[in-house]
C-alpha cells in the first residue's frame, strides 16, 4: 500500500523530474518537434488541452489548441509562463513551495492576474546553460496538466523511471 506523500516528498519528486528531464540542446526546431509530439499524445488520449512552448524571452515557438479549449486556456498558458519564467521551476513546484511555507502569491508580490499558482508549466533546461524556455499545458486539473508534460517529456527524451506524482498526492 502506497503511503501518503508529504509536501516535502512531492517537492523532492518535482525537483527530481526537473533534474532528469533536461535537454543537451534546444532549438526552435526542437520546440516544433516536441510540440507536434505532445499534440499527437493529446490526440491519442483524447485530451482537450492547450499546449505552448516558449523561449525564455516570451517568443511562442509552438502553440496548439485541441478542440474544446478556449481563451481561458490561453490566459492560463500566459500566467503559467510568467511564473515558470520568473521562478525557473515548474509552476507545480512553485505551488508546492508556497503551500509548504503557508504563503500566498501576494506574499511574494505576484499578481494573480499575471502569474499562476498552479501546475502546467515546466522549465526547459539545457544542461550547463540553465532555463531557456517553458513548456505549458492547460485544460486538465493542474496536477494532470503537469503530469501530461512529464509523461510526454519522458517519452520524447526516452527517459524511463521518471518519478511521478498523482492528483491525489497534491490535494487540489
Amino acid at each position: 500500500m502506497d503511503s501518503e506523500k508529504t509536501v516535502e516528498d512531492i517537492i523532492q519528486v518535482l525537483e527530481m523530474q526537473e533534474e532528469i528531464l533536461q535537454f543537451s540542446h534546444f532549438s526552435n526546431e526542437d520546440a516544433l518537434e516536441l510540440g507536434r509530439f505532445m499534440l499527437e499524445e493529446a490526440k491519442k488520449h483524447e485530451l482537450k488541452v492547450a499546449i505552448s512552448i516558449r523561449r525564455a524571452n516570451g517568443l511562442i515557438v509552438f502553440q496548439g489548441l485541441m478542440d474544446g479549449t478556449n481563451l481561458d486556456n490561453e490566459a492560463w498558458l500566459d500566467r503559467k509562463f510568467n511564473t515558470v519564467n520568473r521562478e525557473e521551476v515548474s509552476s507545480l513546484a512553485w505551488f508546492m513551495r508556497l503551500k509548504k511555507n503557508d504563503q500566498t502569491m501576494a506574499d511574494k508580490f505576484m499578481d494573480e492576474d499575471i502569474y499562476a499558482c498552479a501546475g502546467g508549466g515546466f522549465p526547459i533546461r539545457v544542461e550547463e546553460a540553465g532555463v531557456v524556455g517553458v513548456i505549458l499545458v492547460s485544460g486538465l486539473n493542474h496536477v494532470q496538466d503537469h503530469d501530461f508534460i512529464v509523461r510526454s517529456l519522458s517519452k520524447y527524451l526516452h527517459m524511463d523511471e521518471v518519478p511521478r506524482i498523482r492528483k491525489s498526492d497534491v490535494g487540489r
